[in-house]
């Protein structure tokens, strides 16, 4: 079963490459852009056809090594065709 894990830094810690990436657009032209965030997507082949035990072991690889969760939120994904 495939699991997504989508990772973000939290609204409160700086991201400067997000502020980089958009003056980056801003100077391209793309004036209607009003913020960029700049994150991990991470893809794990899980070998369960369960999805709650997927995300448990996601969420626990999330925990131990896969996210900082001081600076950074993660949300664990089960596509619909998984």
């Amino acid at each position: 079963m495939q699991v997504e894990i989508v990772i973000t830094l939290r609204e409160s810690i700086l991201d400067p490459k997000g502020k980089a990436s958009h003056h980056a657009l801003e100077n391209l032209g793309f004036k209607d852009i009003s913020g960029v965030r700049i994150g991990k997507f991470i893809q794990l082949d899980v070998d369960t056809d369960q999805p709650e035990k997927a995300r448990q072991l996601a969420e626990k690889a999330c925990e131990k090594l896969l996210a900082n969760t001081v600076m950074e939120n993660y949300e664990i994904r089960i596509p619909d065709n998984a």
